[in-house]
Protein backbone atom coordinates (compact mmCIF):
# COMPACT_ATOMS: atom_id res chain seq x y z
CA UNK A 1 0.00 0.00 0.00
CA UNK A 2 1.37 3.39 -0.65
CA UNK A 3 2.07 5.94 1.48
CA UNK A 4 -0.72 8.54 0.66
CA UNK A 5 -3.25 4.89 1.30
CA UNK A 6 -1.97 4.23 4.50
CA UNK A 7 -2.23 8.22 5.84
CA UNK A 8 -5.97 8.46 4.45
CA UNK A 9 -6.67 5.02 6.44
CA UNK A 10 -5.17 6.03 9.53
CA UNK A 11 -7.11 9.51 9.48
CA UNK A 12 -9.92 8.23 8.15
CA UNK A 13 -10.50 5.44 10.58
CA UNK A 14 -9.62 7.24 13.63
CA UNK A 15 -11.38 9.82 12.62
CA UNK A 16 -14.66 7.52 11.90
CA UNK A 17 -13.79 5.72 15.22
CA UNK A 18 -13.55 8.43 17.60
CA UNK A 19 -17.07 9.96 15.91
CA UNK A 20 -18.86 7.02 16.38
CA UNK A 21 -18.22 6.11 20.18
CA UNK A 22 -18.45 9.51 20.98
CA UNK A 23 -21.96 9.90 19.83
CA UNK A 24 -23.88 6.35 20.09
CA UNK A 25 -21.75 6.27 23.77
CA UNK A 26 -25.10 6.30 25.92
CA UNK A 27 -26.81 3.43 23.69
CA UNK A 28 -22.94 1.25 24.84
CA UNK A 29 -23.63 2.07 28.35
CA UNK A 30 -27.49 1.32 28.66
CA UNK A 31 -25.92 -2.19 26.75
CA UNK A 32 -23.26 -2.53 29.38
CA UNK A 33 -25.78 -1.83 32.37
CA UNK A 34 -28.46 -4.77 30.46
CA UNK A 35 -25.53 -7.18 30.70
CA UNK A 36 -24.06 -6.39 33.86
CA UNK A 37 -24.15 -9.38 36.74
CA UNK A 38 -26.00 -7.14 39.30
CA UNK A 39 -29.10 -6.41 37.12
CA UNK A 40 -29.45 -3.10 34.91
CA UNK A 41 -30.57 -0.30 37.93
CA UNK A 42 -28.07 -1.80 40.37
CA UNK A 43 -25.45 -1.01 37.57
CA UNK A 44 -27.04 2.55 37.60
CA UNK A 45 -29.52 2.50 35.12
CA UNK A 46 -29.95 5.19 33.30
CA UNK A 47 -28.13 7.66 35.31
CA UNK A 48 -24.27 8.79 34.32
CA UNK A 49 -24.86 7.73 30.62
CA UNK A 50 -21.93 9.16 30.01
CA UNK A 51 -19.49 7.29 32.55
CA UNK A 52 -16.01 6.19 31.29
CA UNK A 53 -16.49 8.50 28.14
CA UNK A 54 -13.29 9.60 29.05
CA UNK A 55 -11.64 6.38 28.46
CA UNK A 56 -13.34 6.12 24.77
CA UNK A 57 -12.49 9.66 23.82
CA UNK A 58 -8.34 8.43 24.33
CA UNK A 59 -9.21 4.66 22.87
CA UNK A 60 -11.30 5.38 20.07
CA UNK A 61 -9.01 7.32 17.35
CA UNK A 62 -5.69 4.67 17.86
CA UNK A 63 -7.84 1.92 18.08
CA UNK A 64 -9.92 2.43 14.64
CA UNK A 65 -7.01 3.85 12.91
CA UNK A 66 -4.98 0.24 13.81
CA UNK A 67 -8.02 -1.44 12.55
CA UNK A 68 -8.25 0.20 9.15
CA UNK A 69 -4.34 0.43 8.41
CA UNK A 70 -4.31 -2.88 8.81
CA UNK A 71 -7.38 -3.87 6.91
CA UNK A 72 -6.34 -2.10 3.98
CA UNK A 73 -2.74 -3.15 4.11
CA UNK A 74 -3.72 -6.81 4.01
CA UNK A 75 -5.95 -6.87 1.40
CA UNK A 76 -3.46 -5.00 -1.16
CA UNK A 77 -0.57 -7.23 -0.01
CA UNK A 78 -3.12 -10.34 -0.81
CA UNK A 79 -4.44 -8.56 -4.02
CA UNK A 80 -7.89 -7.80 -5.06
CA UNK A 81 -9.99 -10.50 -6.73
CA UNK A 82 -13.38 -10.18 -8.31
CA UNK A 83 -13.85 -13.98 -7.75
CA UNK A 84 -17.07 -14.37 -5.73
CA UNK A 85 -15.09 -17.04 -4.32
CA UNK A 86 -11.60 -15.27 -3.31
CA UNK A 87 -13.00 -11.84 -2.39
CA UNK A 88 -14.71 -12.47 0.78
CA UNK A 89 -12.10 -14.99 1.80
CA UNK A 90 -9.30 -11.48 1.53
CA UNK A 91 -11.86 -9.49 3.72
CA UNK A 92 -12.58 -11.97 5.99
CA UNK A 93 -8.80 -12.30 6.78
CA UNK A 94 -7.40 -8.91 6.64
CA UNK A 95 -10.95 -8.22 9.20
CA UNK A 96 -10.05 -10.96 11.80
CA UNK A 97 -5.71 -9.42 11.55
CA UNK A 98 -7.50 -6.13 11.73
CA UNK A 99 -9.48 -6.84 14.54
CA UNK A 100 -6.65 -8.52 16.53
CA UNK A 101 -4.38 -5.58 16.42
CA UNK A 102 -6.40 -3.18 16.74
CA UNK A 103 -7.72 -5.11 20.29
CA UNK A 104 -4.20 -4.72 22.08
CA UNK A 105 -5.58 -0.94 21.86
CA UNK A 106 -9.62 -1.59 21.80
CA UNK A 107 -9.18 -3.79 25.43
CA UNK A 108 -7.66 -1.55 28.09
CA UNK A 109 -9.66 0.91 27.23
CA UNK A 110 -12.99 -1.19 27.37
CA UNK A 111 -12.30 -2.46 30.31
CA UNK A 112 -12.04 0.85 32.22
CA UNK A 113 -15.03 2.30 30.08
CA UNK A 114 -17.05 -0.56 30.86
CA UNK A 115 -16.50 -0.72 34.69
CA UNK A 116 -17.08 3.07 35.02
CA UNK A 117 -20.49 2.89 33.29
CA UNK A 118 -21.40 -0.66 35.82
CA UNK A 119 -19.77 2.07 38.61
CA UNK A 120 -21.21 5.58 37.46
CA UNK A 121 -19.95 7.07 41.16
CA UNK A 122 -16.58 6.43 40.36
CA UNK A 123 -14.35 8.19 37.66
CA UNK A 124 -12.70 7.09 34.87
CA UNK A 125 -9.12 8.12 36.74
CA UNK A 126 -10.23 6.26 39.91
CA UNK A 127 -11.31 2.90 37.81
CA UNK A 128 -8.19 2.44 36.43
CA UNK A 129 -6.00 3.13 39.55
CA UNK A 130 -8.24 0.56 41.12
CA UNK A 131 -7.95 -1.85 38.53
CA UNK A 132 -3.76 -1.48 38.03
CA UNK A 133 -4.00 -1.50 42.33
CA UNK A 134 -5.65 -4.76 42.27
CA UNK A 135 -4.46 -6.68 39.01
CA UNK A 136 -1.75 -4.52 37.71
CA UNK A 137 -1.51 -4.22 34.26
CA UNK A 138 -2.40 -7.65 33.12
CA UNK A 139 -5.72 -6.63 34.96
CA UNK A 140 -6.24 -3.92 31.85
CA UNK A 141 -6.03 -6.80 29.30
CA UNK A 142 -8.90 -9.25 30.88
CA UNK A 143 -10.92 -10.15 28.42
CA UNK A 144 -8.59 -9.96 25.35
CA UNK A 145 -9.46 -13.31 24.00
CA UNK A 146 -12.77 -12.79 24.42
CA UNK A 147 -12.82 -9.96 22.75
CA UNK A 148 -10.82 -11.03 19.69
CA UNK A 149 -13.44 -13.84 19.62
CA UNK A 150 -15.84 -11.80 19.57
CA UNK A 151 -14.39 -8.65 17.39
CA UNK A 152 -13.32 -12.06 14.57
CA UNK A 153 -17.06 -13.44 14.25
CA UNK A 154 -18.14 -9.94 13.89
CA UNK A 155 -16.16 -9.09 11.39
CA UNK A 156 -16.25 -12.10 9.65
CA UNK A 157 -19.66 -11.60 9.12
CA UNK A 158 -20.06 -7.57 8.99
CA UNK A 159 -16.86 -6.55 6.50
CA UNK A 160 -17.86 -9.42 3.91
CA UNK A 161 -21.30 -8.52 3.87
CA UNK A 162 -20.47 -4.71 3.76
CA UNK A 163 -18.44 -5.38 0.58
CA UNK A 164 -20.91 -7.83 -0.94
CA UNK A 165 -23.54 -4.98 -0.68
CA UNK A 166 -21.30 -2.15 -1.98
CA UNK A 167 -19.82 -4.35 -5.16
CA UNK A 168 -23.77 -5.60 -5.83
CA UNK A 169 -25.13 -2.39 -5.46
CA UNK A 170 -22.45 -0.64 -7.23
CA UNK A 171 -22.92 -3.46 -10.20
CA UNK A 172 -26.71 -2.16 -10.32
CA UNK A 173 -26.16 1.52 -10.90
CA UNK A 174 -23.32 1.18 -12.46
CA UNK A 175 -20.94 3.25 -10.95
CA UNK A 176 -18.93 3.16 -7.80
CA UNK A 177 -21.32 4.03 -4.23
CA UNK A 178 -21.30 7.51 -3.20
CA UNK A 179 -20.23 7.82 0.45
CA UNK A 180 -24.31 7.87 1.84
CA UNK A 181 -24.82 4.14 -0.19
CA UNK A 182 -21.55 2.89 1.45
CA UNK A 183 -22.86 4.23 4.87
CA UNK A 184 -26.16 2.31 4.69
CA UNK A 185 -24.34 -0.54 3.33
CA UNK A 186 -22.67 -0.34 6.47
CA UNK A 187 -25.62 -0.12 8.76
CA UNK A 188 -26.82 -3.17 7.26
CA UNK A 189 -24.21 -4.99 7.81
CA UNK A 190 -23.46 -3.68 11.23
CA UNK A 191 -26.60 -4.50 12.56
CA UNK A 192 -26.37 -8.28 11.13
CA UNK A 193 -23.29 -8.64 12.46
CA UNK A 194 -24.22 -7.26 15.87
CA UNK A 195 -27.33 -10.06 16.10
CA UNK A 196 -25.05 -12.58 15.26
CA UNK A 197 -22.02 -12.07 17.80
CA UNK A 198 -24.54 -10.45 20.62
CA UNK A 199 -23.91 -13.80 23.25
CA UNK A 200 -20.21 -13.23 22.34
CA UNK A 201 -20.69 -9.37 23.63
CA UNK A 202 -22.56 -10.65 26.53
CA UNK A 203 -19.85 -13.39 27.73
CA UNK A 204 -17.39 -10.37 27.40
CA UNK A 205 -18.79 -8.12 29.03
CA UNK A 206 -19.28 -10.71 31.79
CA UNK A 207 -15.45 -11.51 31.99
CA UNK A 208 -14.69 -7.54 31.92
CA UNK A 209 -16.98 -6.68 34.81
CA UNK A 210 -16.48 -9.32 37.33
CA UNK A 211 -14.45 -9.33 40.54
CA UNK A 212 -11.36 -10.18 40.48
CA UNK A 213 -10.47 -13.91 41.70
CA UNK A 214 -13.64 -15.09 40.48
CA UNK A 215 -14.28 -18.33 38.14
CA UNK A 216 -16.41 -15.74 36.14
CA UNK A 217 -12.98 -13.20 35.68
CA UNK A 218 -11.02 -16.16 34.73
CA UNK A 219 -13.38 -18.60 32.99
CA UNK A 220 -13.11 -18.42 28.55
CA UNK A 221 -15.93 -17.45 27.04
CA UNK A 222 -17.40 -20.32 25.97
CA UNK A 223 -17.98 -21.27 29.96
CA UNK A 224 -19.27 -17.93 30.89
CA UNK A 225 -21.78 -18.17 27.78
CA UNK A 226 -22.98 -21.53 29.19
CA UNK A 227 -23.59 -20.00 32.44
CA UNK A 228 -25.66 -17.50 31.30
CA UNK A 229 -27.22 -20.04 29.13
CA UNK A 230 -28.01 -21.64 32.84
CA UNK A 231 -29.29 -19.08 35.02
CA UNK A 232 -31.51 -16.24 32.49
CA UNK A 233 -31.55 -18.90 29.59
CA UNK A 234 -31.52 -17.47 25.49
CA UNK A 235 -33.07 -14.03 26.67
CA UNK A 236 -29.94 -13.41 28.61
CA UNK A 237 -27.36 -14.48 25.86
CA UNK A 238 -29.23 -11.76 23.81
CA UNK A 239 -29.28 -9.15 27.46
CA UNK A 240 -28.83 -5.46 25.34
CA UNK A 241 -29.03 -6.80 21.96
CA UNK A 242 -31.46 -4.39 20.93
CA UNK A 243 -29.07 -1.53 22.11
CA UNK A 244 -25.96 -3.04 20.43
CA UNK A 245 -27.77 -3.65 17.27
CA UNK A 246 -29.10 -0.01 17.13
CA UNK A 247 -25.80 0.94 18.05
CA UNK A 248 -23.78 -0.91 15.85
CA UNK A 249 -26.43 -0.06 12.38
CA UNK A 250 -26.21 3.58 13.46
CA UNK A 251 -22.57 3.11 13.69
CA UNK A 252 -22.21 1.13 10.65
CA UNK A 253 -24.23 4.19 8.86
CA UNK A 254 -21.15 6.52 10.98
CA UNK A 255 -18.31 4.82 10.58
CA UNK A 256 -18.03 3.34 7.78
CA UNK A 257 -19.61 5.75 5.47
CA UNK A 258 -17.60 8.45 7.58
CA UNK A 259 -14.50 6.26 6.63
CA UNK A 260 -15.53 5.93 2.77
CA UNK A 261 -15.75 9.81 2.68
CA UNK A 262 -12.76 11.15 4.32
CA UNK A 263 -10.47 8.64 2.71
CA UNK A 264 -11.77 9.04 -0.93
CA UNK A 265 -11.23 13.25 -0.71
CA UNK A 266 -7.73 13.52 1.25
CA UNK A 267 -6.55 10.62 -1.84
CA UNK A 268 -8.93 12.31 -4.98
CA UNK A 269 -8.09 16.03 -3.54
CA UNK A 270 -4.42 15.47 -2.81
CA UNK A 271 -4.11 16.72 0.48
CA UNK A 272 -1.68 14.19 1.72
CA UNK A 273 1.93 13.76 0.11
CA UNK A 274 2.73 10.61 -2.38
Amino acid sequence: MEGREFSASLVAGGCAGMCVDLVLYPLDTVKTRLQSQNGFYKAGGFRGVYSGVLSAAVGSFPTAAAFFVTYECVKSLLGSSESPYVAPVTHMVAASLGETVACLIRVPSEVVKQRAQACPSSSTYQVLLGTLREEGVRGLYRGYKSMVLREIPFSLVQFPLWEYLKSLWSWKQGHVLYPWQAALCGAFAGGAAAFVTAPLDVAKTRIILAKAGTQTASGNILSVMYEVWRSRGVPGLFAGSVPRMASISIGGFIFLGGYEKVRSTMLRNDWIPN
